[in-house]
């Protein structure tokens, strides 16, 4: 019974570099020039459950992404991994989407793929850290989907058994498939890309899809990027920190003893 994954990923600002992010006041996007790129953590961990469904049932495993031409490079690290072929959703028409325009055009992206039995994505990303993707793509496709996914079992090709993490423990639940599934990085532990696979995803295809492409599903292009988003960042500004610094010197029991007399005068305790 193979199964045909699709998975979506995203390139996001590396965590390492977020104090050097700013926004653009004019339209309240990040600003991503000099910052260094990867791809979003969980989606490297929803890459890896789909090659280890595809390795146990067989099929294809194919990624997607939405963004700028250097966008590819995601693309190119989960087909060194082990992905079949990648799909780059890239046009000037969809700068600036907030979720509900970035799941429009993923389901575009999909629908143009074609035939497939399960998505997978990661639970949410670094940036915006919303996890309102999956919902919403899942939506678009008339599908049904969950989140926090912790573990995977297929049934056969149309079924399947998620465990998803809740407070104090977790459910199971049975779905069946085509389904959308946001998964956690507690998942699994991805693979790194090796050599051999570094050379091989230079030969997979990856298809280039623009608005046009969109369009001809008869999707329409004022609902994309900036646009078509119905959330906007309505102000950016800088609050400003007024704090005031007292030392306090001398040995660390009479520094602690200090500490308390003073909180107690600031009606901090």
């Amino acid at each position: 019974m193979p199964i045909d994954i699709i998975v979506c990923i995203k390139q996001v600002p590396d965590p390492e570099y977020f104090d050097k992010i700013t926004l653009d006041s004019a339209t309240g996007t990040i600003r991503r020039t000099g910052i260094p790129v990867i791809t979003n953590p969980a989606d490297r961990h929803a890459v890896e459950e789909a090659l280890r469904i595809r390795e146990e049932f067989g099929g294809s495993v194919t990624v997607l992404t939405m963004g700028p031409p250097q966008a590819r490079k995601s693309i190119d690290e989960a087909l060194a991994m082990g992905a079949d072929r990648g799909a780059l959703l890239c046009d000037q028409v969809f700068a600036g989407a907030d979720t509900l325009s970035t799941a429009y055009i993923l389901s575009g992206g999909i629908n143009l793929i074609g035939r497939y039995d399960l998505i997978l994505c990661g639970n949410e990303t670094v940036d915006g850290s919303t996890g309102q993707v999956p919902a919403q793509l899942s939506e678009f496709l008339g599908l049904p989907h969950t989140t926090h996914a912790r573990r995977i079992d297929m049934i056969d090709d149309r079924r399947a058994v998620i465990e998803r993490v809740v407070e104090n423990g977790y459910l199971r639940v049975e779905m069946e498939l085509p389904a959308v599934v946001a998964v956690l990085k507690r998942i699994n532990t991805y693979r790194l890309p090796t050599v051999m696979g570094i050379m091989e995803a230079s030969q997979k295809e990856v298809l280039e899809l623009g608005c046009s492409a969109c369009e001809s599903l008869g999707m329409n292009s004022c609902d994309m990027g900036l646009e078509g988003s119905p959330t906007r960042v309505a102000e950016v500004f800088e609050s400003p920190q007024r704090r005031r610094v007292e030392m306090l010197t001398g040995e660390p029991q009479e520094i602690a003893k200090q500490l308390v007399r003073r909180l107690h005068q600031l009606d901090a305790l």
